[in-house]
């Protein structure tokens, strides 16, 4: 049986942010990431910068209000996800090193959108390819050698879990 491959392009803004060697994480609530560990981030709305977004989104999936402080680059990432009528999602990812200057950790309002469940600080110990987004393993190989890359990351293999 051939099966056609379409993909969804999703873009979206995501913070790194380390205290005390550990990395701020939401547990995803949907997507193809559901059930893992991400990066807290996302889409932008009308008329949003990409700056104006990331405060946002932060906020909104931890409760807490960052600073942005540098533009890391631009990652992308395909896998399969069957959703609607694509069987593949394309996510091009801006990173940002983010710092917190006010608000704590909360639960997140649940909304039409909202796909944070709670947010923690987790260490590279705790994150493995089963647990976590690929932007989760993204950012602890930019923690350990301040380089993302420029190639795009495929994996084939992809479980959402369910």
């Amino acid at each position: 049986m051939n099966i056609q491959m379409k993909y969804h392009r999703a873009f979206g803004v995501y913070g790194i942010c380390i205290e005390n060697e550990k990395l701020l994480v939401i547990h995803k609530g949907g997507g193809p990431y559901i059930n893992r560990y991400d990066l807290p981030g996302g889409s932008l709305e009308d008329g949003e910068s990409l700056i104006e977004a990331m405060k946002r989104e932060f906020f909104e999936e931890t409760g807490l209000e960052i600073m942005v402080e540098d533009n890391i680059g631009v990652v992308d990432f395909k896998l399969p996800w069957v959703w609607k009528e694509f069987s593949h999602v394309h996510h091009i990812a801006v990173f940002y090193s983010v710092k917190r200057v006010g608000g704590k950790l909360t639960k997140p309002k649940q909304f039409d959108g909202q796909d944070s469940l709670g947010a923690i600080w987790v260490s590279e110990e705790d994150i493995t390819k089963d647990n976590s987004s690929p932007l989760v393993l993204k950012a602890f190989e930019w923690i350990n050698s301040s380089n993302i890359g420029i190639d795009v990351t495929t994996f084939a293999e992809w479980k959402v879990q369910v």
